[in-house]
């Protein structure tokens, strides 16, 4: 956001502040509301961690200040009335003060691109004793044939089982799919953006 932009947004409404929406940037799932000033703002774009203005403590807060559970910066963009502020951010840690991941518990949010947030930890992490690490450490050749089974699975359930069972083989392969294309260093989100093109080219 350029300071023109800044500069043109509606800070006359409420006193210097617009209200600030935080979604996070993965799941899309609403995690707070804040308010910012200009400096505010200002300090969020400068150091990409979301800052707020406290209207309690009166000052400038950084998410994260104490506890370390910090939001940091994806994108940010007014709406159609300059008068209101969608931050997109990546949560490290809990966004609620009550040690929960949004400050709405009931907000929907793409499970998939959690998930996939998952799957990239494990890869990072290795915890022992988990699946996802399993998988890894025996490699992209045996994650493939994971993948492979599953799909034969999938599609026997859904000529000879109910619904149930589809189910079930389905989520078996999309979480496997999804290990396999974090062994490659890819996501959810790269399929994503290749079905994106391909539903746009076939719309021009």
């Amino acid at each position: 956001m350029s300071p023109e932009q800044i500069d043109s947004l509606a800070w006359d409404k409420q006193q210097g502040l617009l209200p600030a929406i935080v979604q996070d940037a993965g799941s899309h799932r609403v995690l707070m509301l804040g308010y910012m000033d200009r400096a505010a703002l200002e300090a969020t774009l400068a150091t990409g961690r979301v800052t707020f203005y406290s209207r309690s403590k009166q000052r400038l807060w950084m998410k994260g200040e104490s506890s370390g559970d910090i939001l940091q910066l994806v994108s940010l963009e007014a709406d159609c009335d300059a008068d209101t502020l969608l931050v997109q951010a990546r949560p490290r840690g809990n966004t609620c003060h009550l040690g929960r991941a949004s400050c709405f518990p009931s907000a929907p949010g793409d499970f998939l691109s959690e998930l996939d947030a998952l799957v990239a930890r494990r890869e990072r992490e290795r915890p022992e004793g988990s699946y996802s690490t399993k998988l890894f450490e025996a490699g992209t050749r045996r994650i493939a044939q994971k993948v492979g089974e599953e799909g034969v699975e999938t599609a026997l359930a859904a000529v000879a089982q109910d619904d149930v069972a589809l189910l079930d083989e389905a989520a078996d392969l999309v979480f496997h799919l999804t290990v396999l294309l974090r062994a490659r260093g890819l996501g959810l989100a790269d399929v994503e953006a290749v079905l994106r093109d391909r539903h746009a080219a076939a719309a021009r």
